[in-house]
């Protein structure tokens, strides 16, 4: 190879070199470069995701702490929380999920819950308490007239 090479005139060895050098950047930016150039960018965006995870979080933690120190809201998910628990034990509902969320709204499931009880209570829930029906999922079960219920029940206003 060396002796190939000394045989080159001195204009064709020039060339030689730096086409081989212009070879050996683009390789190394290739391979090693750009990957790794690509690696940091979704680095990056894991980075901003995990951000706004935290921020989130954040929130969620002044809200409980907040919640805790029993600033005025507590109360209004607590009597929202009676509100449904007085109608469904009136109707004799069977509630088998009770859950608040983090934006002061309840879910309730109900499973095997008669029919016209069921919509007697939602009505109810809607038109003399005032209260806000979010979401509402009604299924048959295996028995006539019996249904299962999930419902987000929410304070108006």
């Amino acid at each position: 190879m060396k002796e190939w090479f000394s045989q080159l005139n001195q204009r064709e060895q020039v060339s030689l070199i730096v086409l081989s050098s212009a070879l050996l950047l683009y390789l190394v930016y290739m391979f090693v470069w750009s990957p790794l150039d690509d690696s940091r960018e979704d680095l990056v965006v894991q980075n901003v995701a995990v951000a706004e995870s935290l921020v989130r979080v954040d929130a969620m933690v002044s809200e409980l702490l907040q919640l805790r120190s029993g600033d005025g809201q507590a109360g209004a998910k607590r009597n929202l929380m009676n509100v449904i628990n007085a109608s469904t034990g009136r109707l004799q509902l069977p509630v088998s999920r009770l859950q608040p969320n983090s934006r002061g709204e309840i879910q309730v499931r109900l499973e095997g819950a008669s029919f016209d009880d069921a919509l007697r209570w939602l009505h109810e829930m809607e038109y003399q308490e005032g209260l806000l029906l979010r979401e509402l999922s009604v299924t048959q079960t295996g028995t006539v007239g019996r249904v299962n219920i999930t419902v987000r029940i929410a304070q108006a206003g």
